[in-house]
């Protein structure tokens, strides 16, 4: 099974959900289907 791979926009826009409206990362996370981990750690390191 090969890792999925996220367009940049894809990522900003999941980081963007959580920061600027509010939404917990794991709702997000469930919203986006994804595990609320990998928002976390890309929510470390990006800058909006």
């Amino acid at each position: 099974m090969q890792r999925r791979k996220f367009s940049r926009e894809f990522k900003i826009e999941a980081i963007k959900l959580v920061r600027e409206r509010g939404v917990s990362v794991a709702q997000a996370g469930r919203d986006l289907g994804v595990h609320e981990n990998v928002l976390r750690k890309r929510g470390e390191g990006v800058r909006l």
